[in-house]
């Protein structure tokens, strides 16, 4: 792999937005709320994330809502089974919208929006819900498309869910750089043949058995420095 360098940087960065550019953690207070400890956010959202890749390599599709929903309802059933479920499954998914960013964000996307690159959010949930935090953030005028993988109808890491980002873009792939927490959301892009930056909020090392980010930072205002 040739290294990047400044001035080989994609002209367009395409963001992931779960946990990359939002901070979840208010969703535990959420599960709270209804009668699940707040330490099953992780799990539920890694199930909801196995269970929207693995539909779509069965050739399905489903929407991140409702497979989020599905996931729990079977907590509640287990963990919280005097729970109204709709109304608990309700206030959960209610949060995503109100959810922050992390705090080097807003810092990071003005510095890269004002140093000329053109950015995208490419993301497994909604693009409604990425526009109503951004909107919150202040941030949705630095961006210029927000989109989901509703079209393609393929959770990332298909290549569908790339393609469509560098067609919607106008770039071929190589031109556009991935930008996400996930590293089998970096590896997914790389093998769709774009450039790839790992922002690392956790201190866990990167998956041997996938292919490496061009970039590493520590949040996006370290990316954009």
């Amino acid at each position: 792999m040739i290294p990047l360098t400044r001035d080989r940087v994609p002209g367009v960065l395409v963001f992931d937005v779960n946990e990359t550019l939002t901070d979840m953690s208010p969703l535990a207070g959420r599960l709270e709320d209804v009668g699940l400890p707040g330490h099953v956010l992780p799990t539920w959202f890694a199930g909801v994330l196995r269970d929207g890749v693995a539909l779509t390599l069965a050739g399905g599709w489903a929407a991140f809502a409702d497979i989020a929903a599905d996931g729990l309802r079977t907590l509640l059933a287990r963990l919280a089974p005097t729970a109204d479920p709709e109304r608990a499954v309700a206030h959960v998914l209610d949060a995503f919208p109100q959810l922050p960013v992390h705090p080097d964000v807003v810092e990071g996307v003005r510095a890269l929006h004002e140093a000329g690159h053109r950015l995208l959010t490419l993301t497994n949930g909604s693009a409604a819900t990425t526009r109503a935090v951004l909107d919150r953030a202040g941030l949705t005028d630095c961006f210029e498309a927000l989109l989901d993988v509703q079209e393609p109808r393929a959770w990332k890491p298909s290549p569908a869910a790339y393609a469509h980002a560098v067609r919607t873009a106008g770039v071929p792939a190589a031109e556009a750089m991935l930008v996400a927490v996930h590293p089998w959301d970096i590896d997914g892009a790389a093998r769709a043949g774009l450039a790839t930056a790992w922002v690392r909020r956790e201190p866990g090392p990167y998956p041997s058995t996938m292919r490496p980010a061009d970039i590493t930072a520590a949040g996006v205002a370290d990316l954009a420095r």
